[in-house]
């Protein structure tokens, strides 16, 4: 009978095995734990170490640099254009503003200019918030001036590698630099009349004269005839050479 009563004693105490396993995960809980008494320690410790880290003049140089930055956004934003105002947009060329709209977009109103092309029957809408990163005033008379003795220099050509040669010129293009443009006249008229050009080298010398000549109207005061003419004068005249 001493034999059964030894199994009795050992069945009741394995429930207590049990609990035992059962605390294991507060143990587990008590080192999850330790990182955040870590944290907050090594989070003390940054915050005593902070006054002597700081640097007495930080909060004023930061006040100083964005005071600057809004300084400089400012003086960029004094260089304004007005309605009436003849501009020139990079890839539709000379425009003239002709009135200043509200619209909204994203259920946010903003305000823009109003462009209409000189070249085309075309309107282009520019935000007002952009705007001296969308366009540029025309260029000056004696900036005009510049844009002619460029035909005076010597014309650059294609060489071997026409591709090339095509992307460079469709970069000018697209740069909105009237003095660029004025290299693409140039050297696709040389071409043009020495060796001869391909349909879509004629179609961008043409494009490139329309963008040039509506600039010139505004620049020199003329109508577009009148401007023409002096860009035709001012091109040299290059006869092909005949065939052998």
């Amino acid at each position: 009978m001493a034999t059964k009563k030894t199994p009795a004693k050992t069945a009741a105490k394995k429930p207590t095995a049990k609990k035992t396993a059962a605390k294991k995960p507060t143990a587990k809980t008590t080192a999850a734990k330790k990182p955040a008494a870590t944290t907050k320690s090594a989070a003390s410790k940054a915050s005593a170490k902070k006054p002597a880290a700081k640097p007495a003049k930080k909060p004023a140089g930061a006040k100083a640099s964005t005071d600057s930055a809004s300084a400089s956004t400012s003086s960029r934003r004094k260089v304004s254009f007005n309605v009436k105002d003849k501009v020139v947009h990079p890839h539709h060329g000379a425009a003239v503003i002709t009135k200043k709209v509200t619209q909204k977009v994203g259920g946010e109103s903003q305000e823009y200019f109003q462009l209409e092309i000189a070249t085309d029957q075309l309107t282009v809408f520019v935000p007002v918030a952009n705007i001296e990163e969308a366009i540029r005033p025309v260029i000056s008379k004696n900036q005009a001036r510049k844009v002619f003795s460029l035909f005076k220099e010597e014309p650059q050509e294609a060489g071997s590698n026409w591709s090339r040669w095509y992307k460079v010129l469709n970069e000018k293009m697209t740069s909105g630099d009237i003095y660029q443009v004025a290299e693409v006249v140039r050297d696709l008229t040389f071409a043009q009349q020495t060796k001869g050009i391909s349909p879509a080298l004629k179609r961008m010398l043409s494009r490139a004269r329309v963008t040039l000549i509506s600039e010139l109207q505004f620049a020199l005061d003329v109508d577009e005839e009148e401007a023409i003419k002096k860009l035709d004068r001012a091109l040299p005249k290059v006869e092909a050479d005949e065939p052998a």
